[in-house]
């Protein structure tokens, strides 16, 4: 039986063409910078350097809540 993950899939790639951040517009991701790209249904959706790190932080805390194993009465976003 295989185990599952709770972490969809994600990637760090080069983005091939200039475009803007799936996070905030007022982020360019110029062609060649790094970006954080995530699976989103069929497509990906891409995140600049400074939002990926956001959401990245944000996911560790949220994992290290989790790996406490305590129930809680609401869960957050």
């Amino acid at each position: 039986m295989a185990i599952k993950s709770l972490i969809c899939q994600i990637a760090v790639d080069v983005a091939g063409k200039s475009h803007n951040c799936q996070a905030n517009a007022k982020h360019r991701i110029s062609m060649g910078e790094t970006r954080l790209k995530v699976r989103n249904g069929r497509s990906w959706d891409h995140y600049c350097t400074a939002c990926a790190a956001t959401i990245i932080a944000r996911d560790l805390a949220k994992l290290t809540t989790l790996q406490q194993l305590k129930p809680t009465d609401e869960l957050e976003d």
